[in-house]
């Protein structure tokens, strides 16, 4: 099984259960994942974008036990991003990126935001979008950051040939667009909302990983449906 949102180092606002690398490996292998896509916590609010990519791939590689999968991201809105998803693709051999607009502030009609998803088409890279982090209602009184509003991206996606898109942490998936389930609440939502474009998802660390298996289980969904969707995805 594919897990395809997983986290690495530290949320900035509380310590997590399994937040050491090590043993979110433990728990994910316990739980039968066998591959799982991890982006970093660091990159919501550390300004060295390099920096926070070359320690992911390094975690890894390092403590990953064979089973992480580093997906870096890029800022569009900093100087010279360019370089950081060169390196995403050519050092750090990473097979897809995770964006974080909302921490960014940048907006998905934002035109280096297209550009960034045409450059990652080209070097053939999967780009996921996160959409939320942590609901509103629980955010640090200081740091309120809105969810971001998926939609535009079915209209992106279109002109950009070799586009392999996914959104993350949605509540309610876009037409055409790749999900993962790890914030679809209702009940029996895995089954509501469609498999064609579904991908387990647990949103670990900062989700209990229990309870994206129980979304399957209780929607009866064919796991096996899921992880075909993200391997297709993966390329």
């Amino acid at each position: 099984m594919i897990d395809t949102n997983v986290y690495l180092s530290r949320w900035p606002f509380r310590r997590l259960p399994a937040d050491e690398t090590p043993e979110l490996v433990a728990r994910l292998r316990r739980a039968g994942v066998t591959q799982a896509w991890a982006g970093s916590f660091d990159a919501l609010l550390h300004k060295d974008i390099g920096g926070v990519n070359a320690r992911l791939a390094d975690d890894c590689r390092r403590r990953g036990d064979g089973l992480l999968v580093p997906f870096g991201t890029v800022n569009p809105s900093l100087p010279d991003w360019e370089e950081d998803l060169r390196r995403c693709h050519e050092e750090h051999k990473m097979p897809g990126i995770r964006l974080h607009p909302n921490y960014h502030g940048y907006a998905l009609e934002d035109p280096s935001f297209a550009r960034l998803l045409a450059m990652a088409a080209e070097r053939r890279l999967l780009v996921q979008v996160s959409c939320r982090m942590e609901d509103i209602r629980t955010q640090h009184p200081l740091l309120r950051v809105p969810d971001i509003d998926p939609a535009p991206l079915a209209k992106l996606s279109i002109p950009i040939p070799g586009l392999r898109l996914m959104t993350l942490n949605v509540s309610r998936p876009v037409a055409g667009v790749a999900f993962d389930i790890a914030m679809i609440e209702r009940a029996g939502g895995v089954a509501q909302v469609g498999t064609e474009r579904a991908c387990f998802g647990s949103y670990a660390p900062f989700f209990i990983l229990e309870s994206a298996l129980l979304k399957v289980k209780e929607s009866a969904v064919d796991v096996s449906i899921l992880d075909a969707n993200a391997r297709r995805l993966l390329g």
